[in-house]
């Protein structure tokens, strides 16, 4: 029995001693580690330690009941003994503020956090988690904290995706010493303990575990996850706050896949095949007609030439034929067209110096105008309408938020590239430093930037410098200017870069240091190095990496291979005499940085007046190419119109005199045009002044080869005058005139109906220019050419008019080029053999052409617009290479929504409460895929840093109890007290008047150290209040574009904005929509195709109705000229793909310009053809490509490729591009088109005989020389 009982008596013994132990502990428990504040903190000036204290815990002071509810509210129950004092308590707050304003955003996270700080501070049970492990006589110096691993994980996750709204950053960013995606559990808590942060006075130690070690039971109390509510009803964080919350993260819709057949494109595939299904076709229907007419040979105009038939012209009965009533009327408005032009022709001739001295009156007259000629140099202007949907949206920013500022920026590389290597002392791995980041480097930076702040520009009398017109957000309390520069990490000072720690042996921070913390916390007023600088810039915001450095990967800013520094500066909208000032100053500016030279830095740099500047220096320096080109092309128009007979008359045949009038007729119509417009108010653009010229030189000097060729080839009937056949021949050729110049100007002026304000004044100024061109002809340059057939018949010399050569009789010869085409030329394309494979291949083109069609890339290289030697081209090119931002993008709320309502806040907020689908929702949604939506960041909503701002807890909103005004938080003033009370509604959300009343102190304040959510800096544009704080007007919430490159990424980031604006209108039932810098410019590109493909067709309607109707109601003649002119249009689609030439407005006034010239190389032909009285299509094809293509040839392909090819010298890459590529391209597809495809085009499918007009022509010929010469 012994040892039975000794063996319980030993395990009573065991068990006795444990729970004694455990009594003990559990009495030791109930002791504090500290109690109240003692001495001064020798490492953190104007912090306290605690005090040295082991007794339990002590009830709180009345005084502090409030501040406890308000702080740890799970202790304030029964007679709330704890482990601190009110001054502690006090402490306690002030420490938390920055935390509190940026993380109360979500309820769970900021419960969790004071947890850990209520624990620490005051728990009566601090003894089992704490360990006081340096005392220094009354004050505790060191503590060691245990907290659980679980606890530190839970709270961590409820916080890491809170956002800093005012930053586009997460909060942790902000309070975790570095970037949140660095930021974790352990280093977050170590941040926030460390004496290196400014905050904590000792240093606190935390250990991590979910087990007990040496003793102590970690801390692990209850958490809440970001997606609970909190027992006091608060709800859980808003999805922007919590990815948790959120529903499945938004996947990009796929890209639709190319379509293809067979792997091949499916366009290249369908013209192949159509190609091919054509050419089997077509050959062999012209095999079966060559078949046919070897058996039976039919003319066309048998019925008509038979003498027994009774429909035949040589019939007994010659007054009868057999006409159709539209082929009655046609020859009906025929008539009456020859008979009233031959009669002006004879009065022109017999009455020149009423006619040429009449029309001077009215050029004159109409030319008054330019006296009124303003010229729009304004990107706005010239590339966006008035009522287009960006213009509108631009004018409603404007004037609601004044005008989006001016923009001057430098990005800086250097030839440099060996990187440095920093090793951080306090451990960690080496960290690489790109050349550009040497401090040396960044000295002879911030020399630069210095030197460009100290910029003083004349004006008038006066002088302006950089203060007069920066953005300075916080003034008047700091009037310095916002330079987004990496050098304001050291708030632009040389010694703040050179400031170091350390001893004689190592250093322990340095600029490398302060670099690293401060891109990853760039609104830190107090690094965490042993510097303690800050890193928010002198002008009292933040700096972001992104925007001030370049060529780095990811966010390895200390990759960086380039400074950007930005200085934005102010825009005056009404106020013309500051914003001269502001040009001012940018013209010194780049006056500057052109004589700014080291051999150790490359620097690309622009201001917002460069673009302009430089446009306007390239049309100046383009002026004498325009003049050369313009110079050959009069030389060959006065050289070639004259037929000269022999050397002896070379002088009395040439019509340089002639061809000079011709030039003038054609100055003066562009003249006139411009005049009669500037009359009424509407401003030139440059495309204007430099394509018009070329376009009506274009028409009328084809115009002015056909009179004048026509003369020289006719034979004068006997006993007709001289004013007779000139008037005969006007009759002729007038009507063919009149249709090609008719078409146009129609075809012009409905392109005017285009909302592209470029096309638009193009087509206005172009149609009238070619109508008044056309009455200049018909009337002036007729009577000109009475006088100079006098002239020549008189045997004057050309010029010197005075002197007379001997009477000697010439023979009367074809000139070269007519002799060519009749005998050669036009009997070549026509011969049966030719003419199929002439058919095969231009039809091949057009396949071609059709399957690249939608191939043309849209929007215009901006690098274009610049002259090659321009230094805008660097900083394009530096632009796209280095910059990881795109510009701002404001999603702009229109007035009318109740934001005192919690209806209208949840609609936009994206905190606790928010609607799921309200505007910062959607827009942070968006930028969650934003490589589809282009939408970089979460956007900054004022209205969220409102709600923390006004939180009784936080220190920012407080009022002076006697007078009401407002009390920043820096001023110490015992009359302040807060906005509103610690009350359960207090901590609600301002609604009605709350709302308005404090909202204009938010948009005062300036954001400090004890209240980082002040509202002045970054919100003070962004809310327009009605007029006396009544309520709250237009709103925008800002974020960022990702970087975009060129036009397709700029219209791609337009579009996607628009589309998310709309989602965002629908969702939340009001108007909002996206605004950037660019949208004005690029707008365009988003209707470009339907606006071309609306302009070309328009067009094409207008000549084909003005065709049938001018060819007498020849319906088919009409379709044929369109078709023609549809191929060249086509054509030259494929053309702009091979050349690559995009579409924008200047391609489309190109390509409304060549509609319009494409009618002068058909037209004047199929008219040739509809008149010809020969027996066969090939004939009549064959007569009118004799008559007219010699002069189409000599008239516009000739003149135009001289002066065409002189445009190829211009420094202007706009203008190799868009003017001499596409010119030439214009010519040598009309020139072909109309010269080789188009009759072999008549010959196949031409019209037939007007039967009306053959009868009448025999009938008006019969018996005459005019016979003989028509059957020649």
């Amino acid at each position: 029995m012994w040892l039975p009982h000794s063996r319980r008596t030993l395990c009573l013994l065991v068990f006795t001693v444990l729970l004694s132990q455990e009594c003990l502990r559990w009495v030791e428990a109930q002791h504090c580690v500290w109690y109240g504040e003692c001495g001064e903190s020798e490492q953190v000036p104007g912090k306290k330690y605690n005090c040295n204290y082991t007794g339990p815990p002590l009830p709180l002071k009345s005084e502090g009941f409030e501040l406890l509810t308000e702080l740890c509210p799970g202790y304030d129950y029964e007679n709330r003994s704890l482990c601190c004092n009110v001054e502690q308590l006090q402490t306690l707050k002030r420490s938390l503020q920055l935390p509190l304003q940026f993380l109360s955003r979500c309820p769970a996270c900021f419960f969790n956090l004071m947890n850990l700080f209520c624990e620490l501070t005051c728990s009566p049970h601090q003894s089992q988690f704490m360990d006081a492990s340096k005392i220094n006589n009354t004050s505790v110096i060191e503590v060691q904290y245990y907290i659980g691993q679980r606890f530190a994980s839970a709270m961590y996750n409820a916080c890491k995706d809170v956002q800093a709204p005012s930053s586009n950053v997460k909060a942790l960013s902000l309070l975790c010493g570095k970037d949140a995606k660095d930021c974790n559990a352990t280093n977050w808590i170590q941040y926030m303990f460390d004496i290196n942060n400014g905050q904590s006075p000792f240093p606190i130690i935390p250990i991590f575990s979910d087990v007990p070690v040496s003793g102590y039971t970690p801390m692990n109390n209850k958490t809440y996850a970001c997606t609970e509510g909190l027992e006091d009803g608060s709800g859980p964080c808003s999805c922007q706050d919590c990815t948790n919350a959120c529903g499945p993260t938004p996947v990009p819709p796929p890209l639709p896949p190319p379509w293809t057949i067979f792997g091949i494109d499916a366009m290249t595939v369908i013209m192949w095949i159509s190609y091919m299904a054509f050419l089997l076709i077509f050959f062999g229907a012209v095999l079966i007609a060559w078949c046919y007419r070897r058996r039976r040979i039919l003319s066309e105009y048998g019925p008509i030439l038979d003498s027994n038939n009774p429909l035949s012209l040589n019939s007994d009965n010659p007054d009868q034929v057999n006409a159709s009533c539209c082929e009655s009327l046609g020859e009906r408005f025929e008539n009456a067209l020859r008979i009233f032009f031959c009669s002006w022709g004879s009065f022109c001739v017999r009455h020149p110096s009423v006619v040429i001295l009449g029309s001077l009156v009215l050029v004159v007259a109409s030319s008054g105008g330019l006296v009124y000629m303003r010229i729009t140099t304004d990107p706005v202007d010239l590339w966006s309408a008035p009522t287009s949907q960006a213009r509108q949206e631009k004018d409603y920013f404007d004037k609601h938020f004044g005008p989006f500022f001016r923009t001057v920026q430098l990005i800086i590389t250097t030839p440099f590239s060996e990187p440095t290597i920093y090793s951080p002392y306090f451990g960690g791995s080496d960290v690489p430093f790109n050349a550009i980041l040497a401090k040396d480097i960044l000295h002879q930076v911030l020399d630069l930037q210095l030197d460009i702040e100290a910029i003083v520009a004349p004006y008038k009398d006066e002088t302006v410098t950089l203060k007069d017109i920066c953005l300075a957000p916080l003034d008047p309390y700091n009037d310095n200017c916002t330079i987004l520069s990496v050098l304001n990490f050291f708030q632009n000072s040389h010694a703040q870069l050179d400031h170091w720690k350390g001893d004689e042996f190592f250093v322990w921070a340095d600029y490398h240091s302060h670099f690293l913390y401060c891109v990853s916390a760039p609104a830190s007023l107090n690094d965490t190095t042993p510097l303690h600088d800050p890193c928010m810039g002198t002008f009292g915001g933040p700096v972001f990496p992104w925007l001030a450095l370049g060529g780095y990967d990811e966010t390895n800013y200390n990759n960086a291979t380039a400074l950007v520094i930005t200085f934005p500066l102010n825009n005056y909208l009404n106020d013309s005499v500051r914003l001269d000032k502001a040009l001012a100053w940018e013209k010194e500016f780049i006056n500057f940085m052109k004589n700014f030279s080291s051999p150790n830095l490359t620097i690309a740099f622009t201001a917002e007046r460069s673009i302009e500047d430089e446009i306007n220096r390239e049309s100046n320096s383009d002026i004498s190419t325009i003049v050369i080109s313009y110079v050959i092309m009069f030389i060959y128009i006065s050289l070639a119109l004259g037929h000269i007979h022999s050397f002896r008359r070379v002088m009395v045949d040439s019509k340089i005199s002639l061809g000079i009038a011709g030039i003038l007729i054609v100055l003066s119509s562009v003249s006139s045009s411009l005049g009669i417009f500037s009359y009424a108010g509407i401003p030139l653009t440059l495309i204007v002044i430099e394509v018009i010229p070329f376009l009506v030189l274009a028409v009328g000097v084809d115009n002015i080869f056909i009179i004048v060729q026509t003369y020289q080839r006719d034979e004068r009937m006997p006993h007709e005058e001289l004013h007779q056949q000139i008037g005969r021949i006007l009759g002729d050729v007038a009507p063919s005139m009149l249709l090609s110049s008719f078409s146009e100007t129609v075809a012009f002026s409905l392109g005017a109906l285009t909302n592209m304000p470029a096309v638009r004044t193009f087509s206005l100024f172009a149609g009238l220019a070619v109508f008044i061109d056309f009455l200049l002809q018909i009337s002036c340059f007729v009577s000109f050419l009475g006088l100079d057939a006098e002239r020549q018949e008189g045997n004057r010399l050309d010029i010197i008019c005075c002197v007379k050569l001997p009477e000697g009789q010439e023979a009367k010869t074809d000139g070269f080029l007519f002799r060519f085409f009749k005998k050669v030329y036009a009997p070549f394309i026509l011969k049966e053999w030719v003419r199929p494979i002439i058919v095969a291949v231009f039809v091949g083109i057009l396949s071609f052409s059709i399957a690249v069609m939608n191939k043309v890339e849209i929007g215009l290289d901006q690098k274009l617009s610049m002259p090659d030697d321009s230094y805008v081209l660097d900083y394009f090119k530096n632009m796209g290479e280095y910059l990881h931002t795109g510009a701002p993008v404001y999603f702009v709320v229109e007035d009318g929504v109740d934001y005192s309502s919690l209806e209208g806040q949840n609609a936009v907020c994206g905190g606790v409460g928010c609607n799921n689908n309200s505007l910062v929702q959607q827009v942070y949604a968006a930028s969650l895929i934003s490589n589809y939506t282009t939408i970089a960041l979460t956007p900054s909503s004022w209205l969220d840093d409102y709600f923390d701002w006004v939180k009784p807890q936080s220190t920012c909103c407080r009022y002076i109890n006697s007078t009401g005004a407002f009390c920043n938080a820096s001023v110490v003033n015992s009359s302040c007290v807060h906005c509103r009370p610690m009350t359960p509604s207090g901590k609600q959300r301002p609604e009605g008047e709350d709302f308005m009343r404090f909202l204009p102190m938010f948009l005062s304040d300036n954001p400090n150290v004890k209240c980082g959510k002040g509202g002045h800096a970054a919100y003070g544009t962004a809310v327009d209040l009605l007029p006396n704080d009544a309520g709250v007007g237009a709103t925008y919430f800002m974020t960022y574009h990702t970087i975009l490159k060129d036009s397709p990424d700029f219209i791609n980031g337009l579009k996607m904005a628009r589309n998310l604006a709309h989602n965002i209108s629908q969702s939340i039932n009001h108007k909002v929509f996206a605004y950037s810098i660019f949208y004005v410019f690029y707008e365009q590109y988003l209707t470009i195709a339907y606006d071309t493909a609306l302009n070309l067709s328009v067009s094409l309607a207008a000549i084909f109705v003005v065709t049938t109707v001018l060819l007498g109601f020849e319906l088919w003649s009409a379709v044929v000229v369109c078709l023609t002119i549809a191929m060249i249009l086509v054509n030259m689609f494929g053309v702009m793909w091979l050349w690559g030439i995009s579409l924008n407005a200047v391609s489309l006034v190109n390509l409304v310009m060549t509609c319009g010239i494409s009618v002068e190389f058909c037209s004047h032909i199929v008219r040739a053809f509809s008149i010809s009285v020969k027996k066969n299509r090939v004939e009549r094809a064959e007569e009118a490509l004799a008559h007219m293509g010699s002069s189409v040839f000599s008239g516009i392909t000739l003149t135009k490729f001289g002066g065409i090819i002189i445009l190829a010298l211009s420094k202007s890459q706009i203008f190799q591009v868009f003017y001499f590529r596409m010119y030439l391209a214009l010519v040598l597809l009309g020139a072909t088109h109309g010269l080789i495809f188009l009759p072999v085009l008549l010959s196949y499918i031409g019209p037939s005989v007007n039967k009306a007009k053959v009868f009448a022509a025999n009938k008006r010929n019969a018996g005459t020389e005019r016979e003989r010469l028509l059957n020649y």
